[in-house]
């Protein structure tokens, strides 16, 4: 039996992350599991996206995974820590869910000169305080800012990223982070969609500042948690495989999906 690494996104943007991390370690075997027919996480309440999250984890367990990334910023933020604190002791000990946030704030200590950071991230993951609460406790002397894009998902997902209608959105957005700090100097994407604007975002960001999309940050922790835990290493089989799930109808998926992985996919429908 297959034990891939399991990676679970509320919609789309987990296959930024899934690709990063196929590009790095390309010899493990994934699944990849989408709650598409109920997204976008991001509006919902804690109490939802933490029951659809659990699901998901509940589903990549069945199907033999030892290891789940939350590769979705409303999930790492609204369930993560409930599920690795009440909910994994409780249904097996010695599997694992790691989330996209905590690599991202390690990294951010070495990127930063000014210490004044940006976070572009969904109105949840925001109201959440997740990113601050974790940048300050690894880096209490940087500011951080964030601002909510409620419109940058649906461009992403209606394949709208590299229109010029976009820009509007993302220059808004911009103007607004800067307006709150001008002192800014590193900006974190926080939604693994945003990825997928990053050109439009550099356009209207002043030169001087660096903008992080998560993929790199979370693959390289992943291969360093995999280094310092052979034993995890050694449960995960190694035949390069991809698989993916979806709650959507599989032909939207793979339309969609497409666009996030630069390649065609075919996708099976489950039910959670």
């Amino acid at each position: 039996m297959m034990s891939p690494i399991g990676i679970f996104d509320s919609g789309y943007g987990g296959l930024t992350i899934l690709r990063t991390i196929r590009q790095i370690m390309p010899q493990y075997d994934y699944l990849y599991l989408g709650d598409n027919a109920r997204t976008p996480y991001g509006t919902r309440s804690f109490e939802v996206v933490y029951e659809f999250t659990l699901q998901a984890v509940k589903r990549l367990f069945d199907e033999g995974c030892p290891l789940v990334i939350l590769g979705c910023n409303t999930a790492s933020a609204k369930a993560l820590r409930t599920i690795q604190q009440n909910d994994l002791p409780l249904i097996d000990p010695s599997r694992r869910v790691l989330g996209v946030i905590r690599p991202t704030a390690e990294c951010i200590g070495s990127i930063s000169h000014t210490r004044h950071v940006g976070i572009f991230a969904t109105p949840g993951t925001i109201r959440s305080h997740t990113y601050d609460l974790e940048i300050a406790k690894l880096h209490p002397d940087i500011k951080v800012t964030g601002v909510s894009c409620p419109m940058w998902v649906p461009l992403v997902e209606n394949n709208e990223a590299h229109m010029p209608g976009a820009d509007y959105f993302v220059k808004q957005k911009v103007d607004e982070m800067f307006t709150l700090d001008p002192q800014i100097d590193a900006i974190i994407l926080g939604c693994t969609h945003y990825p997928l604007l990053l050109d439009k975002i550099e356009k209207y960001v002043p030169a001087n500042v660096k903008v992080i999309p998560q993929g790199d940050y979370v693959a390289q922790s992943l291969q360093d948690y995999l280094f310092r835990h052979p034993d995890m290493h050694e449960r995960i089989t190694q035949g390069g495989t991809l698989r993916l799930l979806t709650t959507e109808h599989p032909r939207q998926f793979n339309e969609n999906a497409s666009i996030f992985l630069h390649h065609t996919v075919e996708a099976e429908r489950i039910v959670l």
